[in-house]
């Protein structure tokens, strides 16, 4: 059984429900982005909605509450309908990341505005929105599958190369795992990468 202690419920009072908003937008933001270039998927299949229900995956969810990682479900796409394939999944890829962004410099502004107590809970809120969505844009940059940084990648590599790129994407799950299973070396490499851009960006925002 799964204990719930005072850090699992500061975690789900906080962080929780920034996720919600953070991944929601995030996964508006790929719809939005794909229907505007083209692509009309995402709205046929009710996605192109900030309503959180229509995003939530329940397993990833419950696995957020439990080990502090988890998913939404992926915007449905469909890069045959854009005009410009490799090109315009990468601006429907890297949309997702920039709101996140664009999230994280509006809590910076509101903390660079009102300038609360750092002790203070609304300055402890504003950090946490502000950290959750850099993490998550950051993260989803990483170019690897399925994350929106590989698809972004290939839009700039030769034809040559992005064939065998492409062919990446059988092995995502095992290629993610490697990345944040605390077992795998690589992991390590992921948190060091991810404290890093974070403390920058959290230090250009005003926040550290």
């Amino acid at each position: 059984m799964f204990g719930i202690n005072s850090d699992t419920i500061y975690w789900i009072i906080l962080a929780v429900p920034t996720i919600l908003i953070a991944s929601t937008v995030h996964e508006y933001a790929h719809g939005w982005a794909a229907y505007k270039l083209g692509d009309p998927t995402a709205k046929a299949a009710g996605r192109l909605t900030l309503n959180p229900l229509k995003h939530i995956d329940p397993i990833g969810a419950l696995s957020m509450i439990l080990f502090r990682f988890g998913w939404s479900k992926p915007v449905p796409i469909n890069e045959y309908n854009f005009e410009r394939r490799e090109v315009d999944t990468a601006l429907t890829a890297l949309a997702g990341p920039v709101s996140n962004l664009l999230l994280a410099l509006f809590a910076g502004l509101i903390n660079l505005v009102f300038r609360p107590d750092s002790s203070s809970i609304f300055a402890v809120i504003l950090m946490v929105f502000a950290s959750i969505n850099i993490s998550l844009a950051v993260f989803n940059l990483i170019p690897i599958p399925p994350l929106d940084g590989h698809k972004i990648v290939r839009a700039i590599l030769p034809k040559k190369i992005r064939y065998y790129w492409e062919k990446l994407e059988k092995f995502s799950i095992i290629i993610i795992l490697l990345f944040i299973l605390p077992i795998s070396p690589l992991s390590t490499w992921t948190m060091n990468f991810l404290s890093f851009v974070m403390t920058k960006l959290l230090t250009l925002l005003g926040f550290l």
